[in-house]
């Protein structure tokens, strides 16, 4: 009778979930992209920031983004001797503190290109960068084929990436892989294909090493060139396509 009793009791609980509500998913089946979460930033960054304060070669514009089966792709071309591309963010529109951002993608391939999956503090135009902090989920220098590049730029880290980590991964460019961030107000941990790559979780929490205690906005993009991807193009290799399948963000 007292185990019937118990058992009852377990039953009566209520149950506790640890589940994330979704603020955030595109697995991009319209035809247009949503206007009410991204913006394009186009141009070449002058005259305030010329080549986008990377020595980059591309001018963006948003011809060079379509949706296509199911996929958000940014297309880079060479014409005219011009390279173009296209960056899109969610700057004052979708802004978020902590949660998990996750993109499967499939990258552009050959030497001088460099997409970007990262995030901006939303108090960049205060601050400026890097104060504001930066997210870098995933970079690719197309002149290393195998390599994504995870870092965390701070202002205790200006000009050297001293909070980093560089991941071997095959076939970036023939299939998907899922990059995926998790931050807390503890650390920021990153994953490849489920598999953790870099956990930043400083000691030190000051504004200076650990800018990350608000809100922050994501960009997608496809550079070309700068410091980044190098200062050797291969103009044979374009055009080259970014693909993203979907996007989860989580909290």
């Amino acid at each position: 009778m007292k185990k019937l009793t118990f058992l009852l009791l377990l039953l009566s609980l209520p149950i506790v979930t640890t589940a994330q509500e979704i603020i955030y998913f595109d697995d991009f089946d319209s035809t247009e992209l949503n206007n009410k979460v991204w913006s394009f930033q186009n141009g070449d960054g002058c005259p305030d920031l010329c080549g986008w304060g990377n020595n980059e070669l591309q001018t963006y514009r948003p011809e060079n983004l379509r949706i296509e089966d199911s996929n958000l792709i940014i297309t880079t071309t060479r014409e005219n001797n011009t390279y173009y591309s296209a960056k899109i963010q969610t700057k004052d529109k979708l802004e978020f503190q902590y949660g998990t951002i996750e993109v499967k993608a499939m990258l552009p391939s050959g030497t001088g290109i460099w997409p970007a999956i990262w995030l901006l503090g939303s108090n960049i135009d205060e601050v400026g960068w890097p104060q504001a902090g930066e997210i870098d989920m995933m970079e690719f220098a197309g002149k290393n084929p195998d390599q994504i590049h995870t870092t965390m730029h701070t202002a205790d880290s200006h000009g050297n990436s001293k909070n980093t980590a560089v991941t071997k991964v095959n076939n970036l460019s023939d299939a998907y892989h899922i990059f995926k961030t998790v931050w807390n107000k503890e650390k920021i941990a990153f994953y490849i294909d489920d598999a953790l790559v870099y956990t930043f979780n400083p000691e030190q929490r000051t504004s200076d090493i650990w800018p990350y205690d608000q809100p922050f906005y994501l960009i997608l993009n496809t550079a070309v060139g700068g410091t980044f991807g190098g200062d050797q193009v291969d103009d044979t290799i374009f055009p080259q396509e970014f693909k993203i399948d979907y996007i989860k963000i989580t909290q």
